[in-house]
């Protein structure tokens, strides 16, 4: 079997999915996307497929390899990306090749389904207990939400005490076995991530989340020693080397590699597998499209350490189209109990509806993330 041919498709609300011929007619699709940097992403995979065409598309690993190594300037979002989503479709085409989902292939599964949660609030929370008590009728076990709107370096305790209200809210009207998590989305600073941090402890967060800024992971520890809340990060880290810093450091419970950004199956299973010598959870990052589920799933079953699963159904990033709109079967995904059970069909477990994703593919879409400043007219962290 040999690889034929790339074809990508820019499908809202603000994903780019990539499918991989090859010269047996067996195809796999990635979903190689950086949100907001779509046509950068699609470069980038254009630019990989002299790599690819003529490959046998069972050397997954020295397919990997060629990419990151093969080319002098290596690693970051956009080239990991770009070889996540590869890498993806790649693992889809060796399980459909040997008629099994992919987790048999590396090494079988270790559970059947996965708790799973769902995001509320948007990203300036308000209504948040409504918002959650719907998501309790529909099933689901757990909830995330954005901790606050703009932060400044140092804050007012009125910013503080909003956030807290929120999480306090949450906590009364569901009670103390319903998962609530938080996220800070790096848009705090160290010193009010400290400070939120240790006032949120009495409401028993499931974890926070991005306390700070990936690049100033120095200050997690420091985070962690005020306050007994498990904190969880790695949404916009790329590589094993990356997380092998952070879990030599400390301060981190929980990590969250994203199928789509952190190199793909390939390397999010070695990562996990770090973290677990680390007695550190995984809960991979996902809030993005189906092929991006899929993969986190096959990643779920087979990973001792993961516990929850995010998942992007009615996300208010999803304007248009959601994340069921582009599956031949939507009940692949089908939630019961705040768990979705792991795709048992070949390779990643789902099928495309391949005439939805190119009509969606003649619409396109162009989402940029918002701008945000401060009162003072600073640039703040989105």
């Amino acid at each position: 079997m040999k690889i034929t041919g790339i074809e990508l498709f820019k499908v809202p609300p603000r994903w780019l999915f990539l499918k991989i011929s090859t010269d047996e007619g067996v195809a796999g699709w990635g979903e190689p996307i950086v949100e907001g940097h779509a046509d950068t992403v699609e470069a980038a995979v254009r630019e990989a497929a002299e790599y690819l065409i003529g490959r046998d598309p069972d050397q997954i690993e020295d397919i990997w390899q060629t990419l990151y190594r093969a080319r002098f300037y290596r690693g970051g979002a956009i080239l990991l990306s770009a070889m996540a989503g590869i890498d993806q479709a790649l693992w889809d085409i060796k399980g459909k090749r040997y008629g099994v989902p992919i987790y048999q292939l590396l090494g079988g599964a270790v559970r059947d389904h996965v708790r799973v949660y769902t995001w509320i609030g948007g990203d300036r929370p308000s209504d948040v207990v409504a918002a959650a008590q719907e998501k309790v009728a529909q099933g689901f076990t757990a909830i995330k939400m954005n901790a606050s709107e703009e932060m400044h370096f140092v804050e007012s305790y009125a910013a503080i005490e909003a956030c807290v209200a929120r999480v306090a809210a949450l906590r009364e009207a569901l009670g103390s076995d319903f998962g609530i998590a938080v996220d800070f989305h790096g848009r705090l600073h160290k010193p009010m991530a400290k400070v939120l941090a240790k006032a949120l402890e009495p409401y028993h967060p499931l974890f926070i989340e991005e306390p700070v800024l990936p690049e100033h992971n120095e200050a997690l520890p420091e985070i962690a020693a005020h306050a007994a809340v498990p904190i969880a990060t790695g949404e916009r880290m790329y590589s094993r080397w990356e997380f092998k810093t952070l879990l030599a450091r400390g301060g981190v419970d929980i990590i969250q590699p994203d199928l789509s950004h952190a190199g793909g199956i390939s390397e999010v299973y070695k990562i996990a597998a770090m973290a677990e010598a680390y007695d550190v959870a995984l809960a991979p990052h996902c809030p993005l499209g189906p092929i991006a589920l899929a993969a986190c799933l096959q990643i779920d079953a087979v990973c001792p350490n993961a516990f929850i699963q995010e998942q992007s159904l009615g996300i208010h990033y999803n304007q248009g189209n959601d994340l069921l709109d582009y599956l031949a079967d939507p009940s692949v995904f089908q939630y019961a109990n705040g768990t979705v059970k792991i795709p048992s069909g070949h390779g990643l477990g789902i099928q495309i509806n391949e005439e939805a994703v190119r009509e969606a593919a003649r619409r396109g879409h162009n989402w940029r993330n918002p701008v945000w400043r401060r009162a003072d007219g600073s640039i703040a962290e989105w």
